[in-house]
Formats: C-alpha cells, structure tokens, sequence
C-alpha cells in the first residue's frame, strides 16, 4: 500500500479528486447530477485517446507536436466520407480514419527514425503540413451534423450503465496499450529507448523498427481521436483540433511522462489529461477568471518538469551512493589446500656426503 500511494499516478488521482470535491461543494451540480456525471467523464475522453498516444512518443525520447492536425485532418475526412456513403459502415469509416492517422504518424516516424532529425522539429513541419492540407481541402466548408448518420452521431452522447461510449473506447485503449507496454518485450524495449538510445543500439535493440511503430501508434489514436470529435460535437471544419497538440503534450507531462523519455506510465497521462480538463471545468464554477484558468494548467505543467528533474536528480544522487557503499571486494583467497614448502636443502657435511652418494 505504501509503494502504491508513492506513484506518481496516486497523487494525480488525489489531486484530481480534491478538485471535483471542493467544486461539488461550491456547486453540488458539477457532480451529482445526471449531466454533471456525464460530462465529468465524456469531456475528457478525447483528450485521453491522444495523451495515450503522446505518451508511448515522449517515452521514447521523443514528441509529436502534428496530433492536432491530424486529429483535424481525419476528423474532416469521416464527415467527408459519410457525406460521398451515407450507408457506409461506421466501423468502415473508423478504420479508414485510424489507417490514415497511422500513416500519418509513419511519415513523422520516418524521418525521425531514418534522417536522425529531432521530433520536435519535424512535427512541428508536418503540424502546418497536415493543417494546410485540411485547409486547402475543406476551404471554408464544414460538414454539420446533418451530414452524417444519426447512429454514428448517437456514439457522442449514448451512454452504458451510465458511462459514455466515447468514454469506454478510451478506457479500452488506455488499457490495451498499458497492457502492451507493462508486458510486452516490445514495451519493455520503448523504455530502454528512451532511456538512453545509443545504448540501446549497442544492445541490439530494433531502435528504427520502435520508433516507426510509436509514431505509427500515436498517429493511429489521433486518428481514432478525429473519430470520436465528429462523434462528439456533429460539426467538424478546417479548424477541428486546432491548439489540441498543446494540451496533449501539457497532460502528458502532468501526468508523470518525463519529457526526456524512458520514464512514465499512460495511466498517468491519462490521469493528467483528465485532471487538466476537470480543472478548466471547475475554476470558472468557483468564480475563477479566465487569465488565472490558464495560470493554473501553466503552473501545474512546469510543476510537474521540475518534480520530474528533482525526483531524476535524487535518483541518480541515490544510485550513486548505493555504488559507493557496496565497493568491488578482493579476490577470494585459494580454496584449495596450502601448498608444501620444498624440502630443506642439506645443511651439514654428512648430509652433502649423503646426497651425493
């Protein structure tokens, strides 16, 4: 239990249960009623999709600013494909959405992997790509919610039990890849990445074939993310998702991802996605105005880098104390039994006769 409450994911969900508590006692609403409940969960579901996705990224050592604009770009393209077939299959569409994000994501992968340049300068290129393309496509169009099915539209707001839909499929793959990462060898192998990549190369490990794959993912849950956003709000345009990169990479970091990689876990961002999104909620209940909503997620981002470096710092200065303790101790002495002296040799003059006789 005391390992358990020392996670950094045990003081995120502490701090995110302070914050829904003192705003339910300011305003009962924000929680105990039916829409309160929904939306605590549904709002931050889209955001989750993409922090997870982020997450597997920044784990590698690496960042993927573009998410935003994909996001955008394969939310135009459901609405798109929903208004050329209207009878064509929401799983159809779906899938189409979350190949293209994977694409997408491989493009950024590919140069960062092959051209050795850094993520964040490529993604921060294709970002302004990605939107120019969705720009130059849908013009100053939009696809409303006329556009597209009523079951498809019904995704944003059913609910199971009392729990969205929209917030089941993120809960399926913060699970799916939480569970990919803690048990797989490939996993296993981002962390190491991330921890120190020329190392990892020396090792053997696929370093390339990670990377692809970690971009691959994070563009595919963008994908996804574009999705659920034309599920969710039913009106989609050139600026879906505009700024979203932002808060992705901020809830990421809040949330226990150490932005210098090999360090992190996607319960964490999660955590810290929903916690940023509860806060831009719960402030202006309680009378705080916009400027200090803003300070607050600005505060809570840097926080978290200089715990992350302190808690870094800490370790290393603990490891280093551990090595000092425990120096390398001398070489055993020989097990076996002692060997004989050589016999004396003769000393007296009756002993020379003797032993040259």
């Amino acid at each position: 239990m005391r390992s358990l409450l020392r996670r950094r994911e045990a003081g995120i969900a502490l701090a995110l249960l302070a914050v829904i508590g003192v705003t339910t006692v300011v305003q009962p609403g924000f929680l105990l009623s039916a829409v309160g409940w929904r939306d605590l969960l549904l709002t931050p579901a889209i955001l989750v999709v993409l922090a997870v996705g982020q997450a597997v990224v920044v784990i590698t050592r690496n960042v993927d600013l573009s998410v935003g604009s994909v996001l955008g770009l394969t939310a135009y393209l459901t609405g798109r494909l929903f208004l050329a077939a209207p009878d064509l299959p929401i799983i159809v569409v779906t899938l189409v959405a979350v190949a293209t994000g994977a694409l997408l994501g491989l493009v950024n992968g590919s140069i960062v992997a092959f051209a050795r340049v850094p993520a964040l300068v490529i993604t921060l290129g294709t970002l302004y790509v990605y939107r120019g393309v969705t720009l130059t496509w849908a013009g100053s169009d939009r696809i409303d919610a006329a556009d597209m099915p009523g079951a498809f539209l019904g995704l944003g707001t059913q609910q199971v039990l009392g729990v969205p839909v929209l917030t089941i499929v993120a809960a399926v793959v913060l699970a799916a890849v939480a569970y990919y990462l803690h048990t797989s060898r490939g996993g296993r192998q981002l962390y190491a990445i991330g921890s120190d990549p020329d190392a990892a190369a020396l090792q053997g490990l696929p370093v390339r074939r990670r990377l692809l794959g970690a971009f691959a993912l994070g563009g595919a849950l963008a994908g996804l993310a574009g999705v659920m956003f034309a599920a969710r709000y039913g009106t989609v345009s050139s600026g879906a998702g505009t700024g979203m990169e932002l808060q992705v990479v901020g809830a990421v970091v809040v949330g226990g991802v150490a932005i210098f990689g090999g360090s992190g876990t996607v319960v964490g961002a999660a955590l810290g996605a929903m916690l940023l999104l509860t806060i831009n909620r719960a402030l202006p209940v309680v009378g705080i105005p916009d400027f200090w909503q803003r300070a607050v997620v600005g505060a809570l981002i840097i926080g978290a880098i200089a715990l992350d470096r302190v808690l870094a710092n800490r370790r290393s200065r603990r490891l280093a104390a551990a090595r000092d303790a425990d120096p390398p101790s001398d070489a055993d002495p020989p097990s076996g039994p002692a060997p004989q002296p050589d016999a004396d040799p003769p000393s007296g003059p009756n002993d020379r006769a003797e032993a040259t006789t």
